[in-house]
């Protein structure tokens, strides 16, 4: 299984972005994926998470009511819409599928918040 995070970039405080995760090696659909990031200095925290069948969604509190996550099965892809992005916001993005039995992470993508 790889995962390919892309969609980071710098923007100023106020704005959008969309990471998406690329999944790539066997079954999408027996995945749940999450989102977690990591500020400079910081351990790697939750984000957001969907499930496997798209019915059920997670977020931390910090980015409630800014973020969505969400997946596209026929691409294998899941996104994080990003919006009224905060400086605190600012660090790399890291995607993790799950299943029940094995896991994996994929390489981060950085998002920078900053005027």
């Amino acid at each position: 299984v790889q995962l390919q995070a892309s969609g980071g970039g710098l923007v100023q405080p106020g704005d959008a972005l969309t990471p998406s995760c690329a999944f790539s090696g066997r079954s999408f659909t027996i995945y749940s994926v999450g989102w977690f990031r990591q500020a400079p200095g910081k351990e790697r925290e939750f984000a957001a998470a969907i499930s496997a069948s798209g019915n059920s969604l997670y977020y931390a509190d910090s980015v409630k009511g800014r973020f969505t996550i969400s997946r596209d099965n026929a691409k294998n892809t899941v996104y994080l819409q990003m919006n009224n992005l905060k400086p605190e916001d600012t660090g790399v993005y890291y995607c993790k599928s799950r299943s029940t039995r094995d896991e994996y992470w994929g390489q981060g993508t950085q998002v920078t918040v900053s005027s």
